[in-house]
């Protein structure tokens, strides 16, 4: 089967997953980083693809040259914090030599750029870590210029150092104004610098090399990329959803590979023996070897070493979480076995909202399933495995169970959905439309092809609806598209990421006729997307039925923030027959939907927090003078407050008053992470907490979510005491060839 993928962007958790054992990392510290013969060959085989077989065909030329070298400056050094003028115009005469460095294979430019940054980011952290020493005078009416993507580079060494000196004291002051000490505070900057240091000499001549790579890729357009063999082995694991380990997401936190979470049913939770904050000192392979040290290696080393085939013994050497440094290990073995990632699959839950009709009084059953990605297992599907992993047999399973649960409508939640398989993209919708065209695309050569599901049966053919935001992206978009067009549900949310373009993988280990893995992967553009309506999600995404209220910003996030997106142009309509008609409805729907949110303290609060974040968006700067940063804290602290208020207020009001303590505590959960600054970054908190924190903001309410569920409530009792508005919601030949779902 064809992988044809619809992505936009790829971040992956550190997994200890399959394959087979490294040997040992590659030390790099305190020499300059090299590239490897067979990355030269990779990035020839991948101009070859480029220049012939993409969507936008592109020579490799003086021109890309120029685009590539500014991409790479830019991947290098976003917020021009390392590099001054001097050493770009150092660089100056490879403007156009990065297109002679890909096609002669010969990448000692690139990567003399980059040991250059590795040398600018030591003596920055070396210089930063010094200031540490004086004292910080923190009442001058100073501000720090942060949004930096967009200054001209510091002219001189001088100019650098004013830079990070700002820097360094909005740092010390955001850890001061959260209540740290001096002492605390300085160990916390001392740790952060170094940590900096140690993780730059842990790179290695691989990840320069994709680097580079995907300053060409992207230079073309967006969402072509190239992949590692890392990095591709990360993307297989993301689209089947399944892996080879033994159950555990690590972490790297003060230079050990800690367990951040247990995977259930896996090998390490079904011991006993293993538990979140563990640290991982040694692994070995086979129940009778020494373990390997692992302290201070990278992440993904470690994981290269717990990596094996299925039944193997991994011997881990374990530092308990509750033991100190110098305390007691233990050894423990784990028999590799499949981990499938449930946290990535579909899931569905009930919502129960109370209907707004005296005539239709109750409550409505708004079934939710959410969708993360459009995963499919592509090897095991083409291998005839009955039970290959797809997202549209989860869907059609729960959609099944959500039927024997009479729900009165379903709402599929597809939020920060990035894409996936263009062939789940079109079996999903069908469970929705049955057969007809999905989504059209069209190739380089201009051939147009329709796709659809000929033998398709509808699962559920009562009342939908889909929930977008701007992180929905390609194979979402796809869906919502196509549901939007049909009439067949409503689209909730904000508007969408805006990619509409195809994408295939290319494996140069193939192309090479290698055994091993060591050229990469291709992920190129070949086709562009188009609506069954003739229009395209490209640029301008899918515009919602009704809207939500958006933190995102165009010019940063989503299609419309790259300087090279392909324009959003329109083709033939697909001959296809609606299922339906929502266009009488949307004005009732609206309307209700605006009377309900105009009352609803929370969702007034989104609204609060996304015009001031509007206003902060563009100031791009932050004062240093501390009397005028509590006050702004101390602002930010009232409102948490006054909001506390508020909603015990109401409680008390609506006879609900309960346990106060737990109503002040999820007051805190709700606001505290938009208005109070701890000061640290993600690797500096303790594990617990981090934990704790990540719970709550799972256990706390879903404001928008609710609302959608109460406008697919609104729809039922609608079309419950509207007979004619529900006939044309549902068409006749929607309503005659489609079994019922209840």
């Amino acid at each position: 089967m064809k992988k044809t993928l619809l992505w936009m962007s790829m971040a992956f958790a550190a997994t200890a997953y399959a394959a087979s054992p490294a040997s040992s990392p590659e030390v790099t510290a305190g020499a300059d980083l090299k590239p490897l013969q067979q990355q030269a060959q990779a990035a020839a085989m991948t101009a070859q693809f480029l220049t012939r077989f993409h969507y936008k065909t592109m020579p490799l030329n003086d021109a890309m040259s120029e685009k590539i070298f500014d991409r790479y400056l830019k991947a290098l050094d976003p917020e021009k914090l390392f590099f001054v003028q001097a050493d770009v115009d150092k660089f100056a005469f490879a403007r156009t030599k990065m297109d002679d460095a890909i096609n002669t294979q010969d990448l000692s430019t690139p990567f003399a750029m980059f040991n250059l940054y590795e040398q600018r980011m030591k003596e920055r952290m070396i210089y930063a870590r010094g200031l540490l020493k004086q004292d910080f005078n923190f009442d001058k009416n100073e501000n720090y210029f942060y949004a930096r993507d967009k200054a001209e580079w510091p002219q001189t060494e001088a100019a650098m150092q004013d830079l990070w000196l700002q820097r360094v004291k909005n740092d010390w002051l955001r850890l001061k104004l959260a209540g740290k000490e001096e002492k605390a505070i300085r160990a916390t900057l001392e740790k952060r610098y170094d940590y900096t240091l140690t993780r730059m000499q842990k790179l290695k001549s691989e990840d320069v090399f994709q680097l580079f790579m995907n300053a060409y890729a992207t230079a073309i357009e967006p969402h072509t990329n190239y992949l590692g063999p890392k990095a591709s082995e990360d993307f297989e694991i993301s689209m089947k959803l399944s892996l080879v380990g033994i159950g555990a997401v690590l972490q790297e936190r003060d230079e050990m590979t800690t367990i951040r979470e247990l995977s259930p049913g896996g090998p390490a939770a079904l011991s006993g023996k293993l538990q979140p904050g563990d640290r991982i000192v040694g692994v070995g392979q086979g129940l009778k070897s020494t373990p390997v040290d692992v302290m201070g290696w990278r992440l993904d080393d470690v994981v290269a070493l717990i990596r094996g085939a299925k039944d193997t013994v991994v011997l881990l050497d374990i530092l308990p979480a509750d033991a100190g440094p110098d305390g007691k290990h233990k050894l423990i073995s784990l028999v590799r076995n499949k981990i499938t990632l449930e946290q990535q699959s579909a899931k569905k839950s009930i919502i129960e909202v109370k209907s707004a009709d005296a005539a239709n009084a109750g409550m409505r059953r708004i079934g939710v399933i959410a969708l993360p990605t459009f995963y499919q297992d592509f090897d095991a599907r083409r291998k005839g495995d009955k039970e290959f992993k797809s997202a549209t047999r989860d869907v059609a399973r729960l959609l099944a169970e959500l039927k024997t649960e009479k729900v009165d409508s379903v709402l599929i939640d597809l939020r920060n959905n990035g894409g996936g398989s263009l062939n789940e993209a079109v079996e999903l919708t069908s469970l929705f439309i049955g057969k007809g065209p999905v989504v059209q695309q069209r190739n380089s050569q201009g051939n147009i092809q329709v796709e659809s599901e000929k033998t398709a049966k509808v699962v559920w053919d009562g009342p939908m609806g889909v929930m977008i935001n701007r992180g929905s992206a390609s194979a979402s978009e796809i869906f919502a598209a196509a549901i939007q067009d049909y009439g067949r549900g409503l689209v909730i949310g904000e508007s969408s990421f805006g990619k509409g373009t195809v994408q295939t993988m290319v494996n140069l280990d193939q192309v090479a006729h290698s055994d091993k893995p060591k050229f990469g992967e291709l992920k190129m553009t070949i086709a562009q997307f188009f609506r069954i309506n003739g229009g395209t999600t490209q640029l301008r995404g899918v515009t919602p039925d009704i809207s939500f209220p958006s933190f995102s910003d165009p010019e940063s996030f989503g299609e419309s923030s790259y300087d090279n997106a392909l324009p959003w142009v329109q083709i033939k309509p697909a001959e296809y027959q609606t299922v339906g008609d929502l266009k009488d409805l949307l004005p009732l729907l609206q309307v209700r939907h605006e009377m309900r949110v105009a009352n609803d303290k929370e969702f007034q609060f989104i609204l609060e927090d996304v015009n001031e974040y509007k206003l902060l968006r563009d100031k791009k700067t932050i004062s240093l003078n501390e009397v005028e940063r509590r006050k702004e804290r101390d602002t930010q602290e009232q409102k948490v407050k006054d909001r506390e208020k508020l909603r015990l207020k109401d409680k008390v009001a609506s006879g609900k008053n309960g346990d106060q303590k737990d109503d002040k505590a999820d007051a805190k959960v709700a606001d505290k992470a938009a208005t109070q600054d701890d000061g640290l970054q993600a690797n500096e908190r303790s594990l617990a907490s981090e934990l704790a924190a990540e719970k709550a903001r799972k256990d706390a309410k879903d404001v928008l979510l609710e609302e959608a569920a109460y406008i697919l409530g609104d729809e039922v009792d609608l079309l419950k005491s509207h007979h004619k508005l529900a006939e044309g919601v549902i068409s006749d030949a929607m309503r005659k060839t489609q079994p019922s779902p209840r």
